[in-house]
């Protein structure tokens, strides 16, 4: 069709897809484009929920696991109301959680188990035995190339579950620097390194920084500038080269610029809220993050409150 090139027709079709929109859009439409600096900073779970992992996709909805029976969480971030998504079950957790571009949630069980759910229908598509249910703490998840690869706190190996199609499960032991500490959690956090062929985690005690070479296994440590350690390490997020640390009975997130490689990390600032309350992990939307505090130094009974808190990048 050839475009009718007067000033009045122009002006018209474009009052005319105005009101056409104003007219069609739905209220969630519209409170999506609600800019971000007014949705809560802080909303709440249910009583006892005893949060710890949050992932985050390309929607504003957030998804909390629970230490109390291995539930999942969906909250709006826009209105800060939610709802339970996965009810989970007796003995289970979820610790650990990141979401993939087609919808699944990747969960670290703490008991030896990682699970796959699916966040549109909360079905439990795969549960995978990684290793025995005693002596061992899945902690952690990243999703890198076609693996997830989670963290084992309690023992010097990492296992990469294969995403959205079958196969063996890859254990990876770490060697070169790591060295493992008995009785103490070693290996919490995890994320991709900047070159995508690595991953760099965090030893919570006493407090280091690993880039891990996914071929060998080999952990270098990651030098530190500005700061004497990560004590107390916990979820990773990265940006580009910028990594945020969350230290959780600090209640701060430290903030790192990597080098090029990922072997050195320069301290660049740290982040804190008066609403953190033990923060342990973190995910991203916008220009935010939202972590859950997990109250590790208050009472964790079914009567305990819980929230999650979101603060500027």
């Amino acid at each position: 069709m050839t475009p009718d090139p007067s000033r009045r027709t122009v002006l018209g079709g474009a009052a005319l897809a105005a009101l056409t929109l104003a007219a069609t859009t739905t209220p969630a439409e519209a409170k999506s484009r609600t800019p971000q600096h007014t949705w809560p900073t802080v909303f709440p779970l249910p009583n006892g929920w005893l949060p710890e992992g949050i992932a985050i996709g390309s929607r504003p909805f957030a998804y909390m696991g629970s230490r109390a029976n291995g539930g999942i969480y969906r909250t709006d971030l826009r209105t800060g109301e939610g709802e339970i998504l996965h009810p989970g079950g007796p003995g289970e957790l979820s610790i650990g959680l990141k979401l993939d571009r087609d919808g699944l949630l990747y969960v670290a069980g703490n008991t030896g188990v990682a699970r796959v759910i699916d966040s549109r229908t909360a079905e439990v598509l795969a549960t995978h035995r990684l290793t025995d249910p005693t002596g061992h703490f899945i902690n952690d998840v990243a999703l890198l190339g076609d693996r997830a690869w989670f963290t084992d706190s309690r023992d010097a190996v990492l296992y990469g579950v294969p995403r959205g199609r079958p196969g063996a499960i890859r254990a990876l032991p770490l060697t070169g620097d790591w060295v493992q500490l008995p009785g103490v959690n070693n290996a919490n956090g995890i994320v991709g390194a900047p070159d995508g062929r690595s991953l760099i985690v965090v030893k919570s005690t006493p407090g280091e920084l690993y880039n891990v070479d996914l071929r060998t296994g080999h952990a270098t440590r990651i030098t530190l500038t500005g700061a004497a350690d990560v004590v107390n390490g916990d979820g990773l997020y990265r940006i580009g080269r910028t990594l945020y640390v969350v230290q959780n009975r600090l209640n701060l997130i430290s903030v790192w610029s990597l080098d090029r490689r990922a072997t050195t990390a320069t301290l660049t600032r740290t982040i804190t809220s008066p609403h953190f309350d033990v923060p342990t992990t973190a995910a991203r939307y916008g220009n935010r993050l939202y972590l859950v505090n997990a109250r590790f130094t208050s009472p964790q009974t079914p009567e305990t409150t819980f929230t999650a808190v979101a603060v500027p990048l």
